[in-house]
């Protein structure tokens, strides 16, 4: 029966869902579970859980593996299921219809005690595959546990809290009062906090890792959004964590989330790891694309501030760093430089005084009053950009980027911009602002403006790879050569080897216009 009944193809079909609440293909949830030193899976006194179940599936494939694992150990097939369900197995479910769901892939029936079901010593429906509904504990309009608002999350009975128990908890370890050897999900990624979806919505994966960490397992495997690789809202003091923790040893990542989720975009890729608790060392970073791995090199995960996901980017990181000292992150100006929304249009016909305002409805005029100077950028030329990453940091169907879009330009003394863009530069000399133009065009500052993004949205800080130029006359590199040609001398300046310009080459997409 537990041969013929564990059918992969509904689970699959369930994994191209789109939803805040990604359900696990089988396919993946094996490939993790690979992570795992496999003799585990022939010791009856392992013990497992999954702590975000979804559709059961992790418990599944790791129920499959324990009974071909423990025959020898055991081999009367009903006492191996009753021992490996009842004693190794353990799910916290996400929903009530999640443990449901979980129970009938896992027991082969919702009801872990029915007659259908394939353990015949459970005593209760739930089996060892729990849902418990939890309430968020509120403070100052936010969950303690999660951050979560109390406008969106403060609900009656009849509509689901979110608030997952394995993280509103103070002590974990009490749900099942036992310890456990592996701690393997795919946790819900995110929760609306009234001021966005997407990569604006606000993050709570990172709460299970570190409720799983915390609890002191052998193992823990879990699948999350890269977002983390960069920090941002709610995830800079996770990203230190990580970065700077000696435990992980593996990392699989997939730039493109279609590679793991068909059908499901997550900005920025994914990635699963294997902790340790018994390993101190480096992290071997493994680079997928499809089935394919590209590439997978043992390195330390905080060698940068950002953690640059792909090891030929590396490399190539390492060879500016030891040419060039300083980057554009520190001549870019600070978000919404002169105080101006976004939505604001300006008005058409021109008065005395005012500035030229550039917003995406194209060219107007704006007050002075209007405009706050704050970084002293008005009566200079000025290089501006749109600060949202070109196509949504989807790739194109070959994989390449564009990264940034072609309405950056060059702002005129007396121009202003909404907080739409953003002003990468300043000078009193229009050449120099010419050249850092011609410079944005570039794949290669494309390309290393790229491996600091995991969302949509481009900053300051995002620069933190590109090196500046000298963009006067003067300078090594022919700035009213065409842009190719510039990347060519860039290349050269940089030591660049033909496989890591191939690599910037195929990944980076030229502008068009």
């Amino acid at each position: 029966m537990i041969k013929k009944q564990y059918n992969p193809d509904v689970l699959s079909c369930l994994a191209n869902l789109s939803n805040d609440e990604v359900f696990t293909p089988p396919e993946l949830a094996n490939s993790m579970l690979d992570l795992l030193p496999q003799e585990l899976f022939k010791n009856p006194n392992m013990t497992f859980l999954d702590p975000a179940c979804k559709s059961g599936v992790f418990l599944r494939e790791i129920a499959k593996r324990l009974i071909a694992g423990l025959k020898d150990e055991i081999p009367d097939e009903q006492e191996r299921i009753n021992h490996i369900f009842t004693k190794q197995l353990f799910g916290i479910s996400i929903t009530e219809m999640t443990g449901m769901l979980s129970r009938r892939s896992v027991y082969c029936t919702k009801h872990a005690n029915g007659k259908y079901s394939v353990c015949t010593k459970f005593k209760d429906e739930h089996g060892n595959i729990i849902f418990n509904n939890v309430k968020h504990t509120f403070k100052d309009g936010r969950c303690v546990f999660c951050g979560a608002s109390q406008t969106e999350y403060d609900r009656g009975e009849e509509l689901e809290s979110h608030a997952y128990q394995f993280i509103h908890t103070l002590n974990a370890e009490e749900i099942f009062k036992m310890k456990f050897d592996v701690i393997i999900s795919n946790p819900p990624y995110q929760l609306s906090d009234g001021g966005g979806t997407g990569s604006s919505a606000m993050p709570i994966y990172q709460y299970f890792v570190e409720a799983a960490i915390k609890l002191a397992p052998r193992y823990v495997v879990m699948i999350t959004p890269s977002r983390w690789f960069a920090g941002g809202k709610g995830l800079d003091d996770f990203r230190d964590k990580m970065l700077k923790s000696e435990h992980i040893s593996t990392m699989i990542d997939y730039a493109n989330s279609a590679d793991c989720f068909p059908g499901v975009i997550i900005a920025g890729g994914v990635n699963y790891f294997l902790w340790e608790r018994e390993y101190s060392g480096k992290c071997l970073v493994v680079n997928k694309k499809g089935e394919q791995t590209v590439s997978a090199v043992l390195r330390s995960l905080n060698e940068n501030e950002v953690f640059v996901r792909d090891n030929l980017a590396i490399e190539i990181i390492r060879k500016i760093k030891a040419v060039s000292k300083t980057f554009i992150d520190s001549i870019v100006s600070s978000r919404n430089s002169f105080n101006i929304i976004s939505k604001e249009e300006g008005h058409k016909d021109y008065y005395k005084d005012d500035y030229i305002l550039f917003s995406l409805k194209g060219k107007s005029f704006i007050s002075r009053e209007a405009v706050t100077d704050r970084d002293n950028l008005v009566d200079k030329y000025k290089v501006i950009m749109t600060k949202a990453m070109s196509g949504g940091n989807k790739p194109s169907s070959d994989g390449s980027y564009l990264v940034i879009s072609n309405t950056f330009k060059v702002l005129s003394p007396g121009d202003v911009c909404t907080e739409t863009y953003l002003c990468l530069g300043c000078y009193t000399d229009y050449e120099k602002a010419k050249n850092l133009k011609q410079y944005l065009a570039t794949k290669f500052f494309r390309f290393l403006l790229l491996q600091a993004l995991t969302s949509i949205n481009i900053s300051k800080e995002k620069f933190l790879f590109v090196p500046i130029q000298d963009f006067t006359d003067n300078s090594d590199i022919y700035w009213w050569q065409s842009i190719n040609d510039i990347d060519k001398q860039l290349y050269k300046k940089y030591n660049l080897t033909q496989e890591e310009i191939n690599f910037i080459e195929s990944m980076i997409r030229p502008m068009e216009g």
